[in-house]
């Protein structure tokens, strides 16, 4: 072969594995989906290197066994190797080398650093090929490619796999790095929806640009739900309600603070309001708006409306007057009783004989034990509001 030919060759194969890295790159970055994207990078990984079997440990910080996936195994397989606690000490010993191991016999050089041997539950060739790498992100070791065989079943892994792997475990670190955040970022996004979606207060949201409804939570669903007629939407609705406010102007929802401050990027506090539907029907509700801001821009990206129905609030300041007027009853009726004993013993004739006069004591004292019961009971409502109120649970018999 001529030296022109040598340099063509090895061109090509250089073209060859650019190929191999810039697809198997193109594939892990298909997906964000965390799990899928673990599970790509293994595979291309193999793919990569030409490798029969594959294993991906993602390391943690907790002390804990990693995560661990395989490629080319079946379930069976992959089980065992999962069970096979002494493994963990050769994983330990893999996991220390900072640097891609290569090796002709992996069986063999196990047994000459005395780590447990290993009983292959699957096909292998003799000897046993390994080829290991680190990935690396942000200057750490988090998790390791292991492969072993060829899938040719001849030769053993060299330079030209070793090398891609490299370049494509860096690559792996960023596509991994991703997915974790996306993934982050869901779980976050999952538990603020359910914290908002199980608030007392009705929560919307506003594109700040546009006015238009990006989400609501249960509750401002069921606050506008008696305002809304029978096949109109959320959106629909917000440019048919008529808003009366506090001072008794009525104005349509685009002349209301909350849509300006879709424009003025401002806050509304505190704003109580009654909304009325197309059809007359009417809630009041009490209105807080803010918009909200990404990083440092000016212009705001969403406004956040915070909405409470004030019915609830209305009916709790009823039954609170209807109790304040029923204990001023109760307490009138033994206090009448006590003044009326009270005047008659200072105004009775010197023939008022003692008998009488103690009867008269015996209601004032009865009264004013009942006065006191009722004024404990007072308190102890005031505690139960509070949440002060102090317990001291006895067993009963049932």
């Amino acid at each position: 072969m001529t030296q022109v030919e040598k340099l063509q060759l090895e061109v090509q194969t250089l073209r060859d594995r650019l190929a191999r890295l810039s697809e198997a790159s193109r594939r892990i970055n298909d997906s964000l989906d965390f799990e899928s994207v673990l599970q790509e990078v293994l595979d291309s990984a193999r793919i990569l290197t030409s490798a029969r079997y594959g294993v991906f440990t993602l390391h943690n910080d907790l002390g804990e066994r990693p995560t661990f996936l395989t490629s080319g195994l079946t379930p069976d397989v992959t089980r065992k190797l999962w069970d096979w606690h002494e493994g963990m000490e050769i994983y330990r010993y893999l996991r220390g080398i900072p640097q891609p191991l290569r090796l002709r016999d992996f069986l063999g050089h196990m047994s000459t650093l005395g780590l447990p041997e290993y009983q292959p539950s699957m096909p292998i060739n003799t000897p046993f090929p390994f080829l290991a790498a680190p990935i690396h992100s942000q200057g750490e070791i988090v998790g390791h490619f292991f492969l072993s065989d060829k899938e040719n079943g001849t030769g053993y892994f060299t330079s030209d796999d070793e090398e891609p792997l490299v370049m494509f475990a860096s690559q792996a670190a960023l596509a991994i790095a991703n997915a974790k955040r996306f993934q982050n970022e869901q779980m976050a996004r999952a538990r603020l929806e359910t914290l908002i979606d199980t608030s007392p207060f009705g929560v919307v949201v506003l594109g700040a640009q546009s006015g238009v409804l990006v989400s609501y939570c249960r509750e401002a669903a069921r606050i506008v739900k008696a305002l809304q007629p029978p096949d109109t939407s959320f959106e629909t609705l917000l440019g048919l309600v008529t808003i009366r406010r506090a001072d008794g102007r009525e104005i349509p929802f685009q002349e209301f603070p909350v849509a300006q401050a879709l424009k003025a990027s401002e806050t509304v506090r505190a704003e109580e309001i009654e909304i009325s539907g197309p059809k007359g029907n009417a809630v009041r509700i009490l209105v807080n708006a803010t918009p909200i801001h990404l990083e440092q821009n000016e212009e705001p990206d969403s406004l956040v409306v915070t909405v409470q129905d004030l019915a609830a609030l209305e009916e709790i300041d009823q039954l609170k007057s209807e109790f304040s007027a029923m204990m001023s009853h109760e307490l009138r009726v033994p206090l009448s009783s006590i003044k009326g004993s009270a005047t008659t013993v200072l105004t009775a004739p010197t023939s008022f004989g003692s008998t009488e006069m103690l009867q008269f004591f015996r209601i004032i004292d009865r009264q004013a034990d009942h006065m006191s019961g009722l004024i404990n009971d007072l308190l102890d409502v005031a505690h139960i509001d509070a949440g002060t109120l102090s317990i001291s649970p006895e067993p009963v018999p049932l």
